[in-house]
C-alpha cells in the first residue's frame, strides 16, 4: 500500500516543482484578486453607509468574510483542472494512464493538491502587504471558546477542496462524449459564483432560499468553510450537521465521477499514446 502511495507522492512533488516555475503567474493572479477585493470593499462600504449592520453583521465582519474568501479560493478552488483533463482525453494523452498501474483520479488529485498549495501560499503575500491597511476591517472570532472552528473548519475546508476537484473532474470527463465542454464549465461557474457565496454571503438570502441552498453542493464548495472561520456560523451542532451533508455530497460526487469514468472508457477509442 505504501509503495502504491509513494508514486503519488512523487507526482505531488513533481507538480510542486512545476508550479513553482510558474509562481509569478500565481502571484500576479493573487494581486489581481487583491484589486478585486478593493472593489468589493468600496461597494460594501457604500452599502453600509448610514447602517451599523446588514443581516446582523457589521462592516468588519463582512469584509473579513471576503478577505477569507479570497484566500480560500487559492487554497481549494479548481481553476483549470476540468480543461486539462478534457484536453488529455481529447488529445489521447490519457492512454498512457490506461496502460500503467496508476489511478487517474488520484494522479490528477495529486497535481491539484500541489498547485493549490503553491497558489494558496502565494496568495498570502499580497494579503500580508495589505494587512496594515485592513486592520480595522478584520474581525475574526478569537478566544478559547472558538477553538471548535479550527477543529471543524479544517475538515470542512478539506472536503470543500475535494468537492471542487471532483466536480471539475466530472466536467473534464464529459470530453468522452462532447468535443467542447467550455459551455458546461461556464454555466457551472456562473451557478457556483452565485450559490457558493462568492458575490455575497449566502446568509443574506431570504431564509427559505438560504435553507434550500444548504442542501445543494455549491453551499459546501466555498461558503461553508469560510463561514465557519469568519463567525457567520456560530452553532457547533449545526456545523457538525453541515459536515455530514458535505460528506454526503462528496460521496455522491465521487460515485458520479467513478460512473462517468467507467462509462467514458467504454466509449473511448485509444489512438496512439
Amino acid at each position: 500500500m505504501f509503495r502504491a502511495l509513494n508514486k503519488y507522492r512523487h507526482v505531488f512533488l513533481v507538480g510542486l516543482q512545476s508550479n513553482l516555475i510558474y509562481r509569478w503567474n500565481f502571484l500576479i493572479r493573487a494581486s489581481f484578486s487583491a484589486f478585486h477585493l478593493v472593489v468589493v470593499f468600496i461597494l460594501w462600504s457604500a452599502a453600509y453607509e448610514g447602517k451599523t449592520t446588514i443581516g446582523g453583521f457589521d462592516v468588519a465582519q463582512t469584509m473579513t468574510y471576503f478577505v477569507a474568501l479570497m484566500v480560500m479560493q487559492f487554497f481549494i478552488s479548481a481553476f483549470n483542472e476540468d480543461y486539462q483533463i478534457s484536453e488529455e482525453i481529447r488529445n489521447g494523452l490519457i492512454n498512457q494512464f490506461l496502460l500503467k498501474p496508476i489511478n487517474y483520479f488520484i494522479y490528477r488529485l495529486s497535481i491539484f493538491g500541489s498547485a493549490r498549495l503553491v497558489s494558496g501560499l502565494l496568495a498570502i503575500v499580497p494579503l500580508l502587504v495589505a494587512i496594515p491597511f485592513l486592520g480595522d476591517y478584520i474581525a475574526l472570532p478569537s478566544g478559547p471558546d472558538e477553538m471548535w472552528r479550527l477543529y471543524l473548519g479544517i475538515p470542512a475546508m478539506a472536503m470543500s477542496a475535494m468537492i471542487q476537484f471532483t466536480i471539475a473532474f466530472c466536467f473534464g470527463l464529459l470530453a468522452f462524449w462532447f468535443l467542447e465542454i467550455q459551455s458546461f464549465i461556464i454555466l457551472s461557474y456562473a451557478i457556483e459564483t452565485l450559490l457558493a457565496g462568492q458575490i455575497f454571503p449566502l446568509d443574506l438570502l431570504p431564509q427559505p432560499i438560504y435553507t434550500l441552498s444548504q442542501y445543494l453542493p455549491y453551499y459546501y464548495q466555498m461558503y461553508f468553510p469560510v463561514a465557519i472561520f469568519t463567525g457567520r456560523l456560530n452553532a457547533p451542532a449545526a456545523v457538525a450537521q453541515g459536515l455530514c451533508l458535505q460528506l454526503a455530497w462528496l460521496v455522491i460526487l465521487l460515485l458520479l465521477s467513478r460512473f462517468l469514468w467507467t462509462r467514458g472508457l467504454r466509449r473511448h477509442t485509444a489512438v496512439g499514446g
